[in-house]
């Protein structure tokens, strides 16, 4: 085929009415066509995308040029960072003599520029921390976090819509503890006569589940304030998207906390921005670096929830991007949902890598120029074979791209850099300082002080009755149970809260709207209620 002939079929391919950004020149064989731009449409990245490629060959680099294009565009995102490298993107790069030699066979000039971020951690790590309470995980959610059984499932479904109709907030895993201990013992002839028995063995399993979520620092995410999903689609004063990176190093030794991160954020981001339709451009884009981490570590709920999210999420407006090595790492249900796919090059060192390779190629598709098994294993750094969706969603040819360098820092802050933008963040005022408020585990603790007093004293007074005058006895007492629960003061709790719990994330239908303690959000269509 001649570079005449290529140029003619492939570089229309990738020209769009609306706006797009660059990610590089097409390659004809070896050679760099000047001025042949590869364009991504806006409009389609709403529909997802992949990033792979083996280590080193540039993965990162590319999630660093598309977040920081989109920055530039007005599109935010949300990078979840578990190599720690992507702190960067916050300063301006500075161009260099294989910068300079780069973008001249691009035939693009190099404008150093830096990205306005912030900076969230789950954890201890520097960043705003993230939190969320129990109750707007809802039931199902919750007992998927912790891959409890149907049994066990309706166990927590019981704890919420108790806690529900006597107005017990959940706010952390000591709530539900304590709701757990309390309906096992004290509350427990009650509530079998109202809900059927409740197996203490299966008690004692949910309670050891919930001490695994401890052990990997679920106690630091469970909490309040909870993290309002709006403040991940801002915008800086000169009309930026601002990129916020989620620093998640020690991710290997959690899956737990990062599962539950990860249901907990698609849940909310999804029950909280109305539809959207046809978009010019996303609203929020989000990027899971060493996605292949997720599906080897993250729980069974997360593998079951994420193909269904995957779907429904984009009519929101918003895109998910998975960087992994192989595309093999991402679930094929997953797989066939991403529109575009940026792979870098992959190694062939064993007859597995070699199958993986021609797996890898059947992924893309059929091209007259390019020989993708071949071309998969003989790419350099900073070059990658890509495919996206035109703007009627038809997936464009495929193309050898030589990519731009990011005109953001190739490098990470320094700590002095990265203090001093945590320290000036807009929204770190909101999120430093953790509330602990009265809930379940505090109403219930002083509820029962309370009853036991009053009972102690109330037999105190019936043996003074039958001993002075039998006649004279008082009406039989409430138990501890009624008085925990018609205690006017637990009643008045429920003035200061939201009557009605949000609910899970998909998996059960049903509508019910809640309010929020301090402000007012749109919640999930798929209520377990």
């Amino acid at each position: 085929m001649s570079k005449e002939k290529f140029s003619s079929e492939i570089i229309p391919a990738y020209q769009f009415a609306g706006p797009s950004i660059i990610l590089g020149a097409a390659m004809f064989e070896t050679e760099v066509l000047h001025e042949h731009f590869i364009r991504i449409p806006l409009k389609t990245l709403n529909r997802h995308g992949l990033i792979a490629g083996a280590t080193g060959t540039g993965k990162t680099k590319t999630l660093q040029i598309i977040s920081e294009q989109l920055s530039a565009q007005g599109v935010p995102s949300l990078l979840l960072d578990i190599k720690g490298d992507l702190s960067g993107i916050a300063a301006m790069g500075t161009n260099n003599a294989k910068i300079d030699e780069r973008h001249a066979k691009i035939g693009l000039p190099f404008a150093a520029d830096g990205s306005p971020v912030e900076f969230l951690s789950l954890s201890n790590d520097k960043g705003i921390r993230l939190r969320a309470t129990v109750t707007e995980f809802g039931p199902v959610l919750f007992s998927k976090i912790m891959d409890l059984n149907d049994i066990q499932t309706g166990v927590i479904t019981l704890v919420f819509k108790w806690c529900d109709d006597n107005q017990l907030p959940l706010i952390d895993l000591n709530d539900v503890k304590k709701v757990l201990q309390y309906l096992s013992n004290e509350g427990k002839e009650q509530i079998e006569q109202e809900y059927g028995n409740i197996s203490t063995t299966t008690v004692g399993t949910i309670m050891r589940k919930i001490i695994e979520l401890e052990q990997q620092g679920a106690e630091l995410f469970f909490g309040e304030p909870s993290f309002d999903v709006e403040d991940l689609v801002r915008k800086d004063e000169d009309g930026k998207g601002i990129i916020s990176i989620l620093r998640v190093t020690d991710i290997q030794d959690k899956p737990k906390l990062f599962s539950t991160f990860m249901l907990q954020i698609l849940a909310e981001i999804y029950a909280t921005f109305p539809e959207a339709g046809d978009l010019d451009r996303p609203k929020l884009c989000l990027f899971i670096d060493e996605a292949h981490l997720v599906f080897n570590e993250a729980s069974k709920a997360l593998l079951d929830q994420i193909e269904s999210i995957i779907k429904l999420i984009r009519s929101k407006g918003i895109g998910i991007f998975f960087i992994t090595q192989n595309p093999a790492d991402v679930p094929d249900g997953v797989l066939s949902q991403l529109g575009l796919k940026v792979q870098h090059a992959l190694r062939a060192f064993t007859a597995k890598d070699r199958k993986a390779i021609k797996l890898a190629a059947e992924n893309f598709p059929i091209s007259d120029y390019y020989n993708t098994d071949e071309l998969l294993t003989s790419l350099g750094i900073g070059e990658a074979m890509a495919t996206a969706l035109n703007e009627k969603g038809i997936p464009t040819p495929l193309v050898h791209v030589y990519l731009r360098a990011p005109q953001s820092r190739m490098d990470v802050l320094t700590e002095d850099e990265l203090n001093h933008l945590i320290r000036n963040s807009n929204i770190a005022s909101k999120y430093s300082q953790a509330i602990d408020r009265e809930s379940a585990y505090e109403i219930l603790a002083g509820k029962l002080e309370e009853a036991q007093e009053e009972t102690t004293q109330a037999e105190l007074r019936k043996q003074r009755e039958d001993y002075e005058e039998p006649s004279r006895r008082t009406k039989e007492e409430k138990s501890t149970f009624e008085k925990v629960i018609t205690s006017s003061t637990t009643r008045q709790i429920g003035s200061t809260i939201a009557r009605e719990l949000t609910r899970g994330l998909l998996g059960v239908l049903g509508v019910k709207t809640s309010t929020r303690r301090t402000t007012t959000r749109k919640k999930s269509p798929f209520s377990w209620f």
